[in-house]
């Protein structure tokens, strides 16, 4: 008898492996994940807390609050909002929604690999267009586009490179793709780029009839555990959407915490503020140690590992290993001698640069 095996794309996707540190008793600090370093708001904490007494009934299957209270913040169409577990939940619902064998997908060639993944998942084929110098080159993008193209993604910013494009590129590239490709844009880290020339997507989506926007309660909100992401987008996209996520995907408790962070102002500031001024200052000593570092708009950098014959970006992982930290290798990003390091605490990020510099000498 044959062994039942999944469709050939499934078998393309290699499972994810985090940065997890051995349980040896020690402490870590991990640098590898875009986690906020300052934690949640007290205000999520507390909502967290009160929704807990109530884990034995299901979620409220139309996350009408979450949805609501989003819309407020965002003064956006309360019925184009869907949430999910996660901004990842919502890059393969909206794949599987629209795309299929047969189908391409359009990326970039840096973007975040949840795309790649999606894509393999509904068995499309995904197409990669060139960047420049890490940065999205939107007439690369247009000229990869065909009439099989369903879906073009646009990480921006994007992980983990942390570049953006302005808003006048982004609009520039959904008129260059086919009207029947949906844009999708990622702006998992939107709150961390006040840049003038930025916009999340929110007007884009709102003058067009083709284009979803996608955001995270992961980042500046510091509910990475809890998995919640929303999507903003046409009522026909919202709807197919609506039609195949499972009906109790995001927890009550998640729910109530991302509603309540978006009320609590103070947290986000102090947030943008930590890591406006602890992100230049990573930059500069990661440079000072040895390290070449690209200009980031987020809560990481990508830094390169200069070339040594007698030192590679694995030495330098184990070596940070050994002092307890964690950093994340990005060769699946096509950064084979790149590392991606997220902005810590003070000392944290003080606690890395004296390991790198052991180690780079």
């Amino acid at each position: 008898m044959d062994l039942l095996s999944p469709r050939p794309g499934v078998g393309q996707i290699k499972p994810y492996r985090s940065q997890r540190p051995p349980q040896d008793g020690r402490r870590w600090i991990d640098l590898s994940l875009t986690q906020n370093p300052l934690g949640p708001s007290h205000l999520a904490l507390a909502a967290y807390r009160e929704a807990a007494s109530a884990i034995h009934r299901y979620p409220d299957w139309s996350q009408d609050a979450l949805r609501h209270a989003i819309a407020r913040r965002h003064s956006i169409d309360v019925d184009h909002i869907v949430c999910a577990n996660g901004s990842e939940e919502l890059i393969h619902l909206v794949t599987q929604a629209f795309a299929g064998p047969g189908d391409e997908v359009l990326c970039h060639e840096h973007g975040y690999r949840g795309f790649l993944k999606a894509i393999r998942a509904a068995g499309a084929t995904a197409t990669i267009a060139a960047e420049r110098e890490f940065v999205v080159d939107v007439q690369a993008m247009i000229d990869r586009a065909t009439d099989r193209t369903k879906i073009c993604f646009l990480a921006n910013p994007n992980n983990p490179t942390g570049t953006f494009i302005p808003a006048d590129q982004v609009q520039r590239l959904r008129a260059g793709l086919p009207p029947h490709t949906l844009l999708v844009l990622d702006s998992a880290y939107a709150d961390y780029c006040r840049r003038p020339t930025y916009s999340d997507g929110t007007e884009i989506v709102e003058n067009s009839d083709n284009v979803l926007m996608i955001r995270t309660f992961s980042k500046m909100h510091g509910l990475a555990g809890l998995r919640v992401g929303w999507g903003y987008g046409p009522a026909a996209v919202i709807e197919a959407v609506n039609a195949i996520r499972g009906a109790f995907n995001v927890s009550s408790p998640a729910q109530a915490a991302a509603a309540a962070a978006l009320a609590d102002a103070e947290h986000e500031e102090a947030t943008y503020a930590h890591n406006a001024q602890w992100l230049p200052w990573l930059s500069r000593e990661l440079e000072r140690v040895g390290l070449r570092v690209y200009p980031s708009v987020c809560n990481f950098v990508l830094a390169r590992v200069p070339t040594d014959p007698s030192l590679g970006v694995q030495a330098v992982i184990d070596h940070l290993a050994h002092r307890g930290l964690l950093v994340k290798p990005v060769a699946d990003y096509g950064l084979p001698d790149c590392l991606r390091i997220t902005v810590g605490r003070e000392e944290e990020n003080k606690a890395l640069i004296v390991a790198l510099a052991e180690v780079l000498g």
